[in-house]
């Protein structure tokens, strides 16, 4: 049997190494010319850093199978996410924390008064949190959500926060000590020589055919099984309309020594076009001090083209409803299963891509053992 894998990501590649190691012959492909997706990593030819060609990663998960996994193709350094963040002309420490409260209202509270006091600043007359806007007014008051949030959420987005779900600020943490740590997992680091160089590890096996600037709709073979990692409608032709998404550009930049003395500076006000600066040896700690230059992107958001690489999605309600629309075709179609954060449109994690992606080999080694049909979405994209 031959199957093809779309997508040279981490989901596609941990589907193609399962389905090879079953025995199975397994076609690649990625139109990009390089594996990775993403998370694709290179030594950068002036300089010597690792740069994260597609913006920073860091790889954090609470799964200890996932940490396992991974850690099988590449050696993990510790690394701890440490962000910063520039409103109103001064530095903060993100996420939200003692110090943050204490910097900027320019006091001395311990834990125990700072929960108090952010009480107190919270608006209690929000019960349930319709948006974006009112989760954060719940949680932490109007002088801190627009210091940190609401320039940074428009520029990323491009929408008013108050268009948002109030799912999206769910995931940002508010501590009532000093950890700055802006991930709470156990396992959390960056590999050694590359996001890259753990992909390739993970499909160094026979019966793999790998294929870069090979688009699917070129191909013109048929398969056993289409497992998909790309985008939902465009295997569809985009027959029902296009999901929205937001890209990003970059800016690159070097310099001599160290730029901003940390690997990612956030710019929380409005005017300021850019969200973030991330310099990339500070992403690599343990190698850093031997690089006499620095390499620099400032990051831009904006909404997506029919030519760009598709980063976020969107998942308002208008993309809710095309995206059901989408499913309901999907699951009328035989012979492809949708996977990873493009195939379902949903806001993953590389951790969570590769958590799926295993659970969703141990579901098809029960099915086709059983000689059962492969289903659309092994993870409910809703």
């Amino acid at each position: 049997m031959r199957y093809c894998v779309v997508g040279c990501g981490f989901s596609g590649a941990v589907l193609a190494r399962h389905l090879a190691r079953k025995g199975h012959k397994v076609l690649l492909i990625d139109e990009r010319n390089h594996l990775g997706g993403n998370c694709h990593t290179y030594r950068d030819a002036n300089t010597g850093i690792m740069v994260h060609q597609y913006g920073p990663h860091i790889f954090h998960t609470g799964d200890r199978r996932t940490w396992d996994y991974v850690r099988q193709f590449g050696n993990f350094y510790p690394y701890v996410n440490r962000v910063k963040a520039i409103s109103g002309g001064r530095v903060y420490t993100l996420p939200i924390n003692l110090l943050t409260i204490n910097q900027f209202f320019g006091q001395t509270l311990n834990p125990h008064e700072a929960r108090q006091f952010i009480t107190e600043k919270a608006d209690r007359n929000i019960v349930s949190p319709r948006n974006f806007e009112e989760q954060a007014l719940s949680m932490i008051g109007p002088e801190l959500y627009h210091a940190f949030f609401y320039g940074y959420t428009c520029k990323q987005w491009g929408v008013q926060p108050s268009e948002l779900p109030a799912s999206i600020l769910k995931r940002l943490p508010v501590r009532f000590n000093y950890d700055d740590n802006y991930f709470n997992h156990p396992y959390q680091g960056i590999p050694e020589n590359g996001y890259t160089a753990i992909i390739e590890n993970i499909i160094n096996i026979e019966n793999i055919e790998i294929k870069l600037k090979t688009s699917f709709e070129d191909i013109d073979e048929d398969f056993s099984h289409v497992f998909y990692t790309g985008p939902i409608d465009r295997y569809f032709n985009f027959r029902l309309g296009r999901l929205g998404y937001r890209t990003l550009s970059f800016e690159r930049f070097e310099g001599d020594g160290d730029y901003q003395g940390t690997a990612v500076m956030n710019y929380c006000d409005e005017d300021v076009p850019y969200t973030r600066i991330s310099e990339h040896k500070h992403f690599a700690p343990w190698e850093q001090e031997k690089f006499s230059r620095t390499v620099c992107f400032r990051e831009f958001s904006r909404l997506a083209g029919p030519d760009d690489a598709p980063y976020y999605p969107i998942r308002l309600a208008g993309e809710k409803r095309l995206l059901n629309d989408y499913i309901a075709l999907a699951r009328s179609t035989r012979g492809v299963s949708f996977l990873g954060r493009l195939g379902t449109y949903r806001y993953l994690d590389m951790d969570v891509t590769i958590t799926e992606a295993l659970a969703a080999c141990d579901r098809m080694d029960t099915l086709l053992s059983t000689q059962q049909e492969l289903p659309p979405f092994f993870t409910d994209p809703v």
